[in-house]
C-alpha cells in the first residue's frame, strides 16, 4: 500500500513539475508551494507561513523576496506589529497559480483518461478515504486539492 501511495506521489509530483515548466514562470516547485499556500490560505505573516512549509524564516523570507521582485507577491509589514512581515499573492502570483492549476489538471486528467470507468469509481473513493483519513486536507477529493 505504501509502495503503491509513494509511487503516485512521485507521478503527482511530476505531474506538477510538468506543468509548471510548461508555463515558462522562471518559478522554482519550492516558490509555487509557497505560492499555493498563500492562494488557499490568503495573507499570511512570513514565521507562519514558513511553518506552513516546513522550513526556516529566513529560507521563507529569501523565497519571498524572489517572489516579490517578480511581481508575484506582496510583502507588508504588520501594522499591529511592525517586526512582522505579511505576504499576499499579487494578481500575477494568482494567474500563475491559476495557469499552473488549470495545465496539472489538463495532465491528470490525460492519465485518468487511461482508467477503465470502473477503475476511475475505485480510486475517488480510494483517494476520499485516504485524504479523510488525515485532518490536513479537505475531506472530499472532489475539492480542489493543491498537491505540493
Amino acid at each position: 500500500m505504501t509502495s503503491a501511495l509513494l509511487s503516485a506521489s512521485r507521478l503527482l509530483v511530476a505531474l506538477s513539475a510538468r506543468a509548471l515548466e510548461a508555463g515558462d514562470s522562471g518559478v522554482t516547485l519550492p516558490q509555487f508551494r509557497m505560492l499555493t499556500s498563500l492562494s488557499a490560505k490568503g495573507p499570511m505573516k512570513l514565521a507562519s507561513l514558513a511553518d506552513l512549509l516546513g522550513v526556516n524564516s529566513s529560507t521563507a523570507l529569501r523565497m519571498a523576496e524572489r517572489l516579490s521582485l517578480a511581481g508575484l507577491l506582496t510583502r507588508e509589514t504588520n501594522p499591529n506589529n511592525r517586526r512582522e512581515i505579511i505576504l499576499e499573492l499579487a494578481p500575477a502570483g494568482r494567474r500563475i497559480v491559476a495557469d499552473v492549476t488549470a495545465r496539472r489538471r489538463e495532465e491528470i486528467a490525460r492519465v485518468v483518461a487511461r482508467l477503465a470507468p470502473g477503475q476511475r469509481t475505485a480510486l475517488v473513493e480510494a483517494l476520499d478515504a485516504f485524504v479523510k483519513a488525515d485532518d490536513e486536507l479537505p475531506a472530499t477529493v472532489t475539492q480542489p486539492i493543491f498537491f505540493t
